[in-house]
């Protein structure tokens, strides 16, 4: 179908290269450079390089690395950097869940600056005053954001940080005596995955609590799920389908009644970053993606940070080292009395941490405001827009506004085209677009979920709003345009057969190697 004039979409092809993995184009004894023998003066002063290396430490064959030119590295990489996508390149709201937004480039000079980049985690404290102080003031930032008494940026990640509120919870019980019996975690069903995932690697049992008819988790679900084996909550609010529940006070004061402890999950805090605070709803533990939510770019593609915050009282149980101020100077604070230890080496991901920094000294108080402002303003406008569209449907709005993101439905265009929303995807796809679709299990039918943030204009939106208009027309006048997509772009249609089946799964090329044998040496023929 041709682009109907009047239309934002852009006339898109992506490049596309049959590029082999880099270990299929290693060549034995091929180098990008070939490094000088070393001076005898040199030799002589500081020895061969490797004897101070204790035998036990020592590979006992080189490492199995690619042997490549420099030219055909260069353009190995220069052919798959052709073939991404990504939020400085194309409108990606469709990432729907995972907020990107807008990196500012000058906080990427500043965590690339010498200063940052070269120091070492080893180095002493007096070395490294100045990052320390970004470390220590950050903390007060986030205590002031969420009402928190004090904060860790240990944590890799937000399923890092779900993980460390889960040994936190898991310790306060067991100081208690009762880790033996507070075996259950309770969260929703529109919470993060990670949120469950994270306390069942714990140990934990856990207690799924579904919708109601207005979308939000179930409060007599709750009721019924408290006992005196329960743990904790955790739960994300607002929720994957960017309802906020106004009856979270209920929620963490039941929970307390009965026991446990409460963790908030602020993966999706962009539409209400400095609005509401989580120590008003009374929780015990939050956390904060330092990256996309505070201006990073997003972790899924590292580095990632989980600021994990903590009232007074939980604030005994955080990772060690935390950051301190005497008065004068800067330091790593050990004196932490329950102390979980440590959940990731050394102190935290620096260079996000940075960035965030940097990002909320630039916004302040009231810009953190405006953009959470921004990002709901932007959603409501393509609730609005999207719902207009024949086949897409907005379950539980019931004429309500979201906060963030919303997740829709394309059942309706399904039973009456048959193109489902894996076809949607991939037909957006031909236009510089995609839609996110980790969504299983389908709670909402043919679900695909938006999340604007604050970043994008409104004639980015009115552009990505007619890529959808385009392929749900075609969806109605020749389906199979749409089923056989995508055309233009290099993604393709997969089989999916094998995503269920450990024994296929290879996720790297040397896991590949070991499953195919001879069979992966001949792939390409």
């Amino acid at each position: 179908m041709e682009i109907q004039r009047g239309s934002r979409l852009r006339n898109f092809h992506q490049a596309k290269w049959d590029e082999e993995v880099i270990f299929e184009l290693s060549t034995p004894g091929e180098r990008g450079i070939h490094v000088p023998e070393v001076e005898t003066e040199i030799s002589d002063a500081v020895g061969d390089g490797l004897s101070r290396i204790p035998t036990a430490m020592r590979r006992k064959t080189p490492p199995a690395l690619p042997e490549v030119g420099q030219m055909r590295v260069l353009k190995h990489f220069l052919r798959l950097s052709q073939q991404t996508l990504g939020a400085d390149f194309n409108v990606d709201i469709g990432q729907g869940t995972c907020t990107i937004k807008y990196n500012p480039k000058i906080n990427e000079r500043i965590a690339g600056a010498p200063q940052a980049m070269d120091i070492h985690p080893h180095q002493d404290e007096s070395t490294v005053q100045g990052a320390l102080q970004v470390m220590y003031e950050l903390d007060l930032f986030l205590r002031e954001i969420s009402g928190m008494d004090r904060f860790s940026l240990q944590p890799s990640s937000g399923s890092d940080a779900i993980l460390t509120m889960a040994a936190i919870m898991h310790k306060y019980h067991e100081v208690r005596g009762e880790a033996a019996t507070r075996d259950e975690l309770i969260t929703t069903i529109f919470s993060h995955p990670s949120d469950a995932a994270a306390a069942a690697v714990k140990g934990y049992k856990i207690i799924t609590l579904y919708a109601d008819e207005q979308g939000m988790p179930d409060l007599e679900a709750l009721k019924a799920a408290l006992s005196q084996r329960t743990a904790g909550l955790f739960i994300t609010n607002p929720e994957d389908i960017g309802i906020f529940n106004p009856r979270i006070p209920e929620f963490t004061r039941m929970v307390h009644e009965a026991g446990g402890i409460c963790g908030y999950d602020q993966a999706n805090v962009n539409g209400i970053m400095g609005i509401t605070r989580a120590r008003e709803a009374a929780f015990d533990l939050c956390f904060f993606n330092l990256h996309k939510s505070f201006g990073a770019p997003h972790g899924c593609g590292g580095p990632g940070a989980g600021a994990l915050g903590a009232t007074e009282e939980m604030a005994d149980y955080l990772p060690v080292p935390l950051v301190g101020l005497d008065g004068e100077r800067y330091y790593f604070d050990y004196e932490v009395p329950h102390s979980i230890g440590k959940v990731r080496s050394f102190w935290g991901a620096f260079s996000v941490i940075l960035k965030a920094y940097a990002w909320i000294l630039s916004m302040g108080a009231e810009g953190l405001k405006e953009a959470a402002r921004i990002a709901v303003l932007n959603n409501n406008y393509l609730l609005k827009k999207i719902t207009e569209i024949y086949g897409a449907t907005s379950p539980y709005t019931g004429g309500k506004r979201r906060i963030e993101q919303v997740r829709y439905s394309w059942q309706k265009l399904y039973e009456e085209t048959g193109v489902d929303t894996h076809d949607v995807t991939l037909r957006l796809a031909d236009f510089g677009f995609h839609l996110w679709q980790s969504h299983h299990p389908f709670v909402v039918p043919q679900p695909f979920t938006i999340e604007p943030t604050e970043s994008y204009s409104k004639d980015e939106l009115d552009e990505y709003l007619d890529g959808l208009r385009h392929v749900v027309q075609e969806a109605r006048t020749e389906p199979e345009t749409v089923k056989r997509a995508p055309h233009n772009s290099v993604v393709h249609k997969i089989d999916e057969s094998s995503f269920d089946d450990p024994e296929k799964w290879a996720v790297t090329w040397r896991a590949f190697i070991k499953k195919h044998g001879e069979a992966a040496a001949k792939i390409r023929g």
